[in-house]
């Protein structure tokens, strides 16, 4: 068996968990200093996520023709990501039309995210090892500063992001890319992630893969100690 060597983290469900939708809806009236009914904002903020409207968040119940081929290419450009997300949020009525940027913008700062539990100590952890890191994400915008801000980016060698360079997950090349920027074989690398489609796709390179279950930070202590198991 090859001694595992390297560990590659997805993000969103895997490292960090995106805040619940009735508290991004929320920030996002405060920023824009706009009011609304709190039980208006419950039942707003349900349909937004029915909408799949939050990124990181439950995927839509149904996708509108007029954003289907989009959808499936969200990743590789930001400008999709946004066009995308803020199009699906304006499937839901809201007071003012800034309020769908506004919603977007809140989800890429630090405070709409929370880590895992046993993140920050697993990842530590591995760093003590002398285990090379890093995480593959496919995302429409940069998440190093949100990494920063959790004091996460000083475990983490690397960040492979798609919208950096056209490429989505399960794409073999993402994959690459990043076992090639730790300087290891993909042989040597283990890929740790929520999605098994996506995530999973590590293994056509070669690499490990552990899944771990996308859940709310409160019922998932410790998916991610498993791993230091793994790498002995």
């Amino acid at each position: 068996m090859t001694t595992i060597k390297g560990v590659l983290f997805d993000f969103s469900g895997t490292l960090l968990r995106i805040e619940p939708a009735e508290s991004w809806l929320r920030a996002a009236l405060t920023a824009s200093r706009t009011t609304m009914d709190d039980a208006e904002i419950v039942r707003r903020a349900a349909a937004l996520e029915r909408a799949g409207a939050l990124p990181g968040a439950t995927s839509p119940t149904e996708i509108p023709d007029a954003l289907a081929d989009l959808w499936k290419i969200r990743d590789r450009d930001a400008r999709h990501h946004r066009a995308v997300y803020t199009g699906l949020a304006r499937q839901v009525p809201l007071p003012q039309p800034e309020l769908y940027d506004a919603l977007y913008d809140r989800h890429m700062t630090a405070a709409a995210w929370q880590p895992y539990p046993d993140t920050a100590e697993v990842l530590a952890e591995l760093h003590r090892r002398g285990i090379r890191t890093g995480l593959v994400s496919n995302i429409g915008w940069d998440l190093r500063p949100v990494l920063r801000a959790h004091g996460l980016d000083r475990y983490l060698d690397t960040c492979v992001l798609s919208y950096e360079h056209g490429i989505q997950k399960p794409d073999p090349q993402l994959f690459a890319m990043a076992c090639q920027e730790l300087g290891l074989d993909p042989s040597a690398v283990l890929m740790v992630g929520d999605d098994r489609t996506a995530d999973g796709g590590a293994t056509a390179l070669g690499c490990s893969f552990q899944p771990v279950d996308h859940l709310p930070v409160d019922r998932r202590p410790d998916g991610l100690r498993p791993v230091l198991d793994l790498v002995g």
